[in-house]
């Protein structure tokens, strides 16, 4: 089955589902991936996340529902999954920039969301290199931080880019003195270790240095990554979100590779002296597996 008609099966399932509470876990079943491979992949194609589109495509028919038809504002609520008349007001407005009340009204101008597809692509003008690589484990050392998804495009910049201006930070670089680790030949790591366990927080965001010959550990994690083969991407700052995108919207799309469990994905950061940081040039390893007999 290809990711097209895989994603689109995912889409389907939210369609006849919008009058039931949709789980991300369940959506991410049908498209036969994991949470964190789907969370990205749809990300990647429709620049919302799932829950968003679960929440625009229900407060669409809401709206149509409102206008149509003489049920209550709670029954209309309820329907589509809200616990009170609030709830549903304050995400209604949201969207529409007026109440459930004043739908009703004549001449009212309301939002739509209409439904999304996955279709098979032919990538014309756009190429980006690549090649596949096999590591042994290796350890990360640094300072990490839970994330639900949504959370982490809303907020997770803005955490780590206060923790790399705090003394800490500086404490962590200072340890190898920007030397590279021997394993992935990179003086500064992020990892995302997604969670698969039903929690919460859905993945677990490090940032560190490769643990070499490391004495002091106070205020700082280890985190272990296990041996696997990754497809490797070079990139600058300035694009990584954009290749980040490539990689799960295209890539992982048109090629014979998935997405190896619960593997971290790995981002190397390679500063370039007296240059501006968008210049920086990243590295994405992703955990791969191929799905050719």
């Amino acid at each position: 089955m290809t990711w097209s008609q895989r994603m689109n099966l995912a889409i389907e399932y939210i369609e006849n589902n919008l009058e039931s509470a949709l789980h991300v876990e369940n959506i991410a079943t049908v498209a036969c991936c994991s949470k964190y491979h789907f969370h990205r992949m749809f990300f990647a194609n429709f620049k919302v996340t799932c829950a968003e589109y679960v929440r625009s495509r229900k407060l669409s028919l809401a709206a149509i529902e409102l206008m149509s038809t003489n049920k209550s504002v709670l029954d209309i609520a309820l329907k589509y999954g809200y616990e009170s008349p609030n709830a549903f007001a304050r995400a209604f407005r949201k969207m529409h920039g007026i109440n459930p009340s004043q739908a009703r009204r004549s001449s009212t101008t309301l939002s739509t969301y209409d439904r999304v597809y996955f279709p098979l692509r032919n990538q014309i003008g756009e190429n980006m290199n690549y090649k596949i690589i096999t590591i042994s484990d290796f350890q990360i050392f640094g300072k990490s931080k839970e994330f639900e998804f949504e959370e982490f495009l809303k907020s997770g910049s803005k955490f780590w880019k206060e923790y790399v201006n705090s003394e800490n930070y500086r404490k962590l670089g200072d340890l190898h003195q920007g030397r590279p680790g021997s394993k992935t030949n990179a003086p500064m790591l992020s990892a995302y270790f997604p969670k698969e366990n039903g929690n919460r927080n859905e993945f677990i965001d490090v940032l560190g240095i490769e643990a070499i010959d490391i004495l002091e550990t106070d205020g700082f994690e280890f985190h272990s990554v296990p041996s696997a083969t990754y497809a490797e991407f070079f990139c600058t700052y300035k694009t990584s979100m954009q290749t980040n995108r490539y990689i799960y919207g295209d890539w992982f799309a048109t090629t014979a590779y998935e997405r190896d469990g619960n593997k971290p994905d790995i981002v190397s950061y390679f500063p370039i002296p007296f240059r501006p940081m968008s210049e920086m040039r990243v590295r994405w390893w992703v955990p791969v597996i191929s799905k050719k007999k």
